[in-house]
C-alpha cells in the first residue's frame, strides 16, 4: 500500500474521531465522554483510536491546538497598529470562526470543559502586549488590564454572535469589537 493511501487514512480517521467527539460534547461533558463512545460514533475500533491518542482529552487538544494554530497565523499576518489592519485582521478571524461555528460553540460551551477560551486568551494577550505596547508609553500592568477587559469583551462578543446564528456579518461583528477596543 502507498503511503499516500496510509496518510489519506490516517487523516480520515482523525477527522472522524474529531467530529465524533464534536457531536459528543453537544450533549455532554467531557468527563463523562468515553473513548468506546467515540469510536462507536467514528465506526472506529478502539485499538485504532490509542494509535493516534492516548484518550479523549489528547484528543480535544489536538482540535484546540489546530484552532489556535490558524488563529495565530491569522495574527501575524496583520499590524494591529494600522486601524485598517486592525479592522481587516479583525474581521478575517471572525470570518474564520464563523467557517468553523460549530466548533468554536462546542469549545467554548461549558459541555467541552475545554482550554480553549483560555489558549484564545493567551494567545491575543501575547499578540497585543508584543505589537500595541512598542510604541505606546502606557506601563505594561495598565496593558495588561486593559487587554484582558479587550479580550474577554470580544470573546464574549463573538460567542453572543455564534449562537445568534450570526446575525450580521463578520464586518459589523469586527467593526463593533474593533470600535470598542478603542474607545
Amino acid at each position: 500500500m502507498s503511503s499516500q493511501a496510509i496518510d489519506r487514512r490516517k487523516k480520515y480517521t482523525r477527522m472522524v474521531l474529531k467530529e465524533s467527539l464534536l457531536e459528543i460534547l453537544q450533549e455532554k461533558q467531557l468527563f463523562s465522554v468515553t473513548v468506546k463512545e467515540i469510536c462507536e460514533l467514528a465506526d472506529i475500533n478502539r485499538s485504532t483510536f490509542y494509535d493516534h491518542y492516548a484518550d479523549q482529552f489528547a484528543l480535544l487538544t489536538e482540535i484546540e491546538d489546530e484552532l489556535i494554530e490558524d488563529m495565530t497565523n491569522y495574527l501575524h499576518a496583520y499590524n494591529v497598529e494600522q486601524k485598517v489592519e486592525a479592522l481587516q485582521m479583525t474581521e478575517k478571524l471572525i470570518t474564520y470562526f464563523a467557517s468553523k461555528k460549530r466548533v468554536c460553540l462546542t469549545l467554548l460551551s461549558h459541555n467541552s470543559h475545554s482550554s480553549f477560551e483560555q489558549k484564545v486568551r493567551h494567545v491575543a494577550e501575547h499578540f497585543i502586549m508584543q505589537n500595541v505596547t512598542k510604541n505606546n508609553h502606557t506601563d505594561k500592568a495598565t496593558y495588561q488590564y486593559m487587554s484582558a477587559y479587550m479580550i474577554s469583551g470580544s470573546i464574549e462578543v463573538m460567542k453572543m454572535w455564534l449562537e445568534n446564528d450570526m446575525d450580521k456579518t463578520p464586518k459589523e461583528i469586527a467593526s463593533l469589537i474593533t470600535n470598542l477596543s478603542t474607545l
